[in-house]
């Protein structure tokens, strides 16, 4: 299930990519699918290890994009273990919401993208993600751990992009079809994963995702304007410093 559109982002084949806060390394996996150098950065090492055997398997049935190589690297989102402008493309994909410090996060991805760099950044939409936190208190934090810590609304998240030196262009919702099993697992409580309309709507989602039918597909489509879980906005790194950069340097 992947949230981000590669054609906005602009990956090409044998490009650098960094998937910061890889977790299970769905959008990883597709970045080397489509022969690009993917780095699969996360804080879990239980996650990277299974991110590394699954980079392994696929370079065994021979699913790796011609060019793609792949390395799994444990880190912290706000000191990332690289020179500046090291990636041709950066992925964060449903990190920033978990992050205190969002700030210090997002002038990190901005340092290690090279100029002329795309990045694609998703976080949870406002209205879905409002009405989680109204129909729980054990959905984010402080009784979450490691639960989400703000909402985001877009204009907040593209200010954030802009004041760290990007240029906040095209954005997107995405998955639609999510938003109401969230809500259900908030209603009848965030970890009780054996309700039986929870398991129902579960069992749903995952033919959606392996069948793809057109009912569901156009469905979402549809929907995803207003009631998609996630906002993917895409930003770029000038090649040159801006002018208000240049005039606070100097």
């Amino acid at each position: 299930m992947l949230t981000v559109d590669y054609d906005l982002l602009g990956l090409q084949p044998g490009e650098l990519v960094l998937d910061m806060g890889a977790g299970a390394g769905r959008h990883a996996f597709e970045c080397l699918r489509r022969g690009a150098r993917t780095v699969a950065l996360d804080y879990s090492y239980d996650e990277l290890k299974t991110v590394r055997d699954l980079f392994w398997a696929m370079g065994e049935a021979d699913e790796v994009g011609e060019g793609g190589a792949a390395l799994a690297v444990r880190g912290d989102a706000l000191h990332l273990p690289f020179p500046d402008g090291t990636f041709d493309r950066i992925i964060c994909s449903e990190v920033l919401e978990h992050i205190s410090d969002d700030i210090g996060a997002i002038a990190e991805l901005t340092r290690v993208l090279a100029p002329g760099g795309t990045i694609a950044v998703t976080v949870p939409s406002w209205l879905p993600e409002k009405l989680c936190w109204w129909l729980s208190a054990e959905y984010h934090a402080p009784l979450a751990t490691g639960g989400h810590v703000r909402i985001y609304t877009e204009e907040l998240l593209r200010s954030r992009l802009g004041d760290a030196g990007l240029e906040p262009g095209e954005s997107h919702r995405a998955h639609a079809l999510h938003s109401p099993y969230w809500w259900l697992r908030c209603a009848v409580g965030p970890t009780n994963d054996h309700h039986p309309l929870v398991k129902a709507y579960h069992r749903l989602l995952v033919w959606d995702i392996a069948k793809a039918p057109f009912a569901t597909r156009f469905t979402e489509r549809m929907l995803n304007p207003v009631l998609g879980k996630s906002v993917v906005v895409y930003s770029s790194k000038p090649s040159a410093p801006r002018e208000e950069d240049r005039r606070v340097a100097a």
